[in-house]
């Protein structure tokens, strides 16, 4: 199919489109006079129900019973491919590496931008400290990851070096490093990636929270003679509770979901691969589109519960 007949294509789904809202707007209007609220109502939702069931629906329900098929999609193989998923040894590796980043990642992250949301409370330079720790985040995760690749770069130590990393170690007379390379720290070290963007949301949040924390309860604890521990442990943390659990699987979703970070850095290889990556390896292109589309089942399977908890927070905040 030419650029010209897919760009036709686009233009009469557009159009058609237009059209079919045109024709709901005229059809609401003429009800709105006979007082038919309730149809009215469901004629302006209708085609919002009919995106998400084509757009997400049937794409989701698609794509489950086509992890229940071979490579080919051509004949049913039940459970063989989540079979593979938790037996394959490559597979599983990819299954450790998810668990490495889901659990360090929220913590670390949530953790540094706690404390430094504490430490830079209140001070003469607090707007400053904290643009610089949010700047990241208006980098793209593939931006971070290129940036990163600089700072990781590996040459051997005769030669000039570009990596910053390793142009220290030179400097202070040690051995380069291959920190992209190096299994199974390689992993760890994307991690910071992702830890040094999501930092910024953490502190930002908690930031806020914490300067909700009443006046007179903090006070009325540095009255009672409570050290900096003291009131971190039991009037801080306990006051902004809800914005952590928050923060906490807000970035637990977003690390599920990390592809940009390997695929720029490493591209899967040197066991650094992750399931939404190896999805997409799967998928297209090892072209093995019932193993993928378990993977991408199984990813959604953990998202999901996450999902949910977060907004039943999100709810209860919003209810304070």
């Amino acid at each position: 199919m030419s650029t010209a007949e897919k760009l036709l294509q686009m233009c009469l789904a557009i159009g058609l489109f237009g059209a079919v809202v045109v024709a709901l707007l005229v059809l609401a209007d003429r009800l709105r006079s006979r007082r038919s609220e309730g149809v009215q109502t469901l004629l302006f939702v209708l085609p919002a129900v009919l995106v998400i069931a084509l757009g997400l629906l049937y794409p989701a329900l698609r794509t489950i019973y086509e992890s229940f098929r071979d490579a080919s999609s051509t004949s049913f193989v039940g459970l063989e491919n989540y079979r593979t998923i938790v037996t394959d040894e490559n597979q599983l590796g990819v299954l450790r590496n998810t668990a490495i980043w889901v659990v360090v990642t929220p913590l670390l992250a949530t953790f540094v931008g706690l404390v430094y949301a504490i430490l830079v409370d209140r001070s003469r330079f607090e707007k400053l400290a904290k643009v610089l720790v949010f700047l990241p985040m208006a980098i793209s995760l593939v931006g971070a990851s290129l940036i990163w690749k600089f700072v990781y770069d590996y040459r051997a130590a005769e030669n000039a070096q570009i990596g910053l990393l390793n142009g220290i170690l030179k400097a202070v007379g040690l051995d380069t490093y291959r920190f992209l390379l190096t299994e199974p720290w390689n992993t760890l070290f994307l991690v910071v990636i992702m830890i040094w963007v999501q930092a910024g949301f953490a502190m930002t949040v908690l930031s806020a929270a914490i300067k909700a924390i009443p006046g007179d309860v903090v006070e009325a604890a540095r009255l009672d003679g409570a050290s900096a521990v003291q009131m971190f442990r039991h009037i801080t943390v306990p006051s902004i509770r809800p914005s952590l659990v928050v923060v906490l699987t807000t970035i637990s979703i977003a690390t599920l979901k990390v592809f940009d970070i390997v695929r720029t850095t490493t591209g899967g290889n040197f066991d650094t691969s992750v399931l939404a990556y190896e999805f997409y390896v799967q998928s297209f292109r090892s072209f093995n589109g019932g193993l993928g589309a378990a993977l991408a089942v199984l990813l959604f399977l953990l998202v999901t519960p996450i999902v949910a908890y977060n907004v039943r927070q999100l709810r209860r905040l919003e209810t304070r």
